[in-house]
Parts: C-alpha cells; sequence; structure tokens
C-alpha cells in the first residue's frame, strides 16, 4: 500500500504496530529453573501503576476523541503496518496563519480551479476544515463535536447534490437518446411519406392523363353523334317538306 500524501491535517509521528515477521523462534532455549529454589505458588500482585497526572489524563483524553472524530490513517510498507494518529498539540495564532498560508500554497501547487465544480479544491478545503476541527477540540471538545456535526452535516448535503446530478445527468442522456431515436424515426417517417407522396402524385398524373384521353375520346364521340343528329334532322326535314309539297299538289286540283 502506498503511505498516505501530505495532508492539511496535522499527524503525529507515524509508528510501527505490527510485522509480519515477528515469530517467536523455534530454536530459544526454555529458561531454566533450579529445584534447589522454592517456588512460591501464591499470587504476585501486580505492581501499582502510576497514577497519570491532570495534564496527561486531559491529554490522554484529547487524543481518544480526535482518535474518534479524525480516525488514526494506517498503511502498509512491506509487511508492517504503520499508524500515523491527529496531533493533540495546542495551536497558536501562528499556526492558523500558516494553515492559511498553506491553503493557498497547495491551491496553486494543485492548480485548483477558482470557481465552478472542482474536487482538488473540495478536498483541499476539507482537509482545511478538518484541521480546524482538530484545533478547536483540543481547546474545548463540545466545540468540535459539533463543528463534526457540521461537516457531516455539508458532506450529506454535497452527497445528496452528487447524487442528484448522477441522476439528473443520466436522465438528461436517456432523454437525449430517445430525442435522437424519435429523430431518426422521424426522418425515416418522412423519407416514407415523401415516397408515398411521390407515388400518389405518379398516380395522380396517369389519371389526369387518361381523363384527358376519355374526355377527348368522349368530345370527339359527341361531335359525331351531334354531327350525325343534325343530318338525321335535315333529313327529316326535307322528307317532311317534300311530303308537304307533295301533298299540297294532291289537294290543289281536287279544288
Amino acid at each position: 500500500m502506498i503511505p498516505p500524501a501530505e495532508s492539511l491535517l496535522k499527524y503525529n509521528t507515524p509508528f510501527l504496530v505490527s510485522k509480519s515477521t515477528d515469530r517467536k523462534s523455534p530454536k530459544g532455549r526454555p529458561l531454566r529453573v533450579s529445584p534447589q529454589q522454592p517456588v512460591n505458588t501464591a499470587p504476585v500482585p501486580p505492581p501499582p501503576k502510576p497514577k497519570p497526572t491532570s495534564t496527561e489524563a486531559a491529554r490522554q483524553e484529547n487524543q481518544e476523541i480526535l482518535n474518534a472524530i479524525l480516525p488514526p490513517r494506517e498503511w502498509m510498507e512491506g509487511n508492517q503496518l504503520w499508524v500515523q494518529q491527529v496531533s493533540s498539540a495546542p495551536c497558536t495564532r501562528a499556526d492558523v496563519i500558516h494553515l492559511e498560508e498553506l491553503l493557498d500554497t497547495k491551491l496553486q501547487q494543485r492548480q485548483a480551479r477558482e470557481t465552478g465544480i472542482c474536487p482538488v479544491r473540495r478536498e483541499l478545503y476539507s482537509q482545511c476544515f478538518d484541521e480546524l476541527i482538530r484545533q478547536v477540540t483540543i481547546n474545548c471538545a463540545e466545540r468540535g463535536l459539533l463543528l463534526l456535526r457540521v461537516r457531516d452535516e455539508i458532506q450529506m448535503t454535497i452527497a445528496a447534490y452528487q447524487t442528484l446530478y448522477e441522476s439528473s445527468m443520466a436522465f438528461g442522456m436517456r432523454k437525449a437518446l430517445q430525442a435522437e431515436q424519435d429523430k431518426a424515426d422521424t426522418e425515416k417517417r418522412i423519407l416514407d411519406l415523401e415516397d408515398e407522396q411521390h407515388d400518389l402524385k405518379r398516380q395522380l398524373n396517369e389519371h389526369k392523363a387518361k381523363c384527358d384521353v376519355i374526355e377527348k375520346r368522349e368530345n370527339e364521340r359527341r361531335q359525331v353523334e351531334e354531327k350525325k343528329y343534325n343530318e338525321e334532322i335535315q333529313f327529316l326535314k326535307r322528307t317532311n317538306q317534300q311530303l308537304k309539297t307533295q301533298l299540297e299538289g294532291i289537294i290543289t286540283p281536287q279544288k
């Protein structure tokens, strides 16, 4: 595992916790007890533990609270487990000024964006806020715990906004893909309708041509019929006139 990167949060010097190669040697000889010496079977009381002073007790309590608020970080180097706890050393005004300068330096070194969404800027400000929580907790544990609640609420809100953003992006992508699919379907529908329109125009032109041929043929037939009708009328008129003349010729001599 790669050791953790440098952080704005102040830590103590890391210490070695365990080694996987620490084993009892099988060649070690057991301790021999002389049989001439009597063995006392009565339980031996443990030596009295030195009572910690009030300063050490307060420091130990602060360290436990800090470990609960800001857990120690662990990493492996080879087969060795290293642990680094948060520092419980009190801070001064110079430390706060140095923290501000270090924050500005880190922002410039890592080229964090000044506006908009920037994971680098968020990470650095989170580290700075954790360092402020550490400094406040040393002086007042209750105030540090309250700041911890504020930090957790902010992180929860950011996580909620991130989830909402991801869901909205997924929804937008689905809508975009659906719009593209609808666009493709609409374009295909337009092409089909254009083809249908061309077919209907072709059929319309064919029907118009047929109508023109039929109309022309009917006009010719009507003209022929009219001519034939007129000829029949003229023939009947002549026949009527001849019959009338003959009838007058027959009637006139009798008078």
